[in-house]
C-alpha cells in the first residue's frame, strides 16, 4: 500500500484510502447519547482539547491535542512551534500553508496517532477515565453544530451534526472513545520515528 498521504489537510481522503472501516455516516438517537463541543459542556473532558496534561518519555504535553498535532510534523521548526503554541490547530494550519513540514505518511497514520493519544490520556488522566466510565450505556459523539445564524455544513470526519432527533456523521472520535470505554485499550501502529521525535525532549522543552 502506498504510504504517502494526500496533500489535502482534511481527513476524508485519508480515511477512504487508509482507514476504510471508518468511511460513512453513523446515526445516534439524541436521547441515548452524550456529546461534547465546548468547554462548558458536561462531558468536555472527553474532548481531545480538554486540559488533561500528558507525559511522554519525560516530555510534558498540555493536552492530547497538543501531542496529536505535534506528531503531524517532520521538521524541528514546525514541531517546536506546535508544541509551544497555545492554539496548536492554528499553528498547524500555518505550517501546512508553508508546505514541506508535514510528515509524508500522516494520512496513513492519522487514526493510529489519535488512538495513541487517547490511550495515553486514558492511562494518565483519572478524570478522563472516570468520565468515560460514567457514560456507559450511552453513545458518545463529538458535536459540530454551527450557531443558528451560520450555514450548516456536513461534519468533518471526527464528529456529527444534529439532524432532527438524531446525531449524524462519521463520528470517528466518538467511536474511538466508545471502543476505549469498552475495551480499556486501543490497538494502534505507529512508525518508529514518530516516538523518536517525541524522545528529542531537549529541543521541545
Amino acid at each position: 500500500m502506498n504510504n504517502k498521504s494526500k496533500s489535502s489537510s482534511g481527513i476524508f481522503e485519508f480515511i477512504q484510502e487508509f482507514y476504510p472501516e471508518y468511511v460513512g455516516d453513523q446515526e445516534y438517537p439524541i436521547s441515548e447519547s452524550v456529546f461534547f463541543q465546548k468547554k462548558t459542556d458536561d462531558h468536555w473532558i472527553l474532548s481531545n482539547m480538554s486540559a488533561c496534561p500528558l507525559m511522554v518519555n519525560g516530555v510534558p504535553f498540555k493536552s492530547s491535542e497538543h501531542l496529536f498535532q505535534t506528531m503531524k510534523f517532520a521538521t524541528k521548526e514546525s514541531i517546536q512551534a506546535v508544541y509551544h503554541s497555545n492554539s496548536p490547530k492554528m499553528t498547524d494550519k500555518h505550517y501546512q500553508k508553508l508546505g514541506g513540514h508535514r510528515r509524508d505518511d500522516w494520512g496513513a497514520m492519522i487514526i493510529d496517532a489519535m488512538k495513541y493519544c487517547l490511550q495515553l490520556k486514558y492511562e494518565q488522566c483519572p478524570e478522563f477515565r472516570e468520565e468515560l466510565e460514567r457514560t456507559k450505556g450511552k453513545y458518545i459523539v463529538e458535536l459540530q453544530d454551527k450557531k443558528a445564524d451560520e450555514e450548516q455544513s456536513r461534519p468533518n470526519g471526527w464528529g456529527v451534526k444534529t439532524k432532527g432527533d438524531m446525531y449524524v456523521g462519521p463520528n470517528i472520535m466518538g467511536r474511538l472513545l466508545m471502543e476505549l470505554r469498552e475495551n480499556k485499550k486501543l490497538e494502534y501502529w505507529l512508525p518508529h520515528n514518530v516516538k523518536e521525535v517525541i524522545n528529542l525532549g531537549a529541543f521541545l522543552l
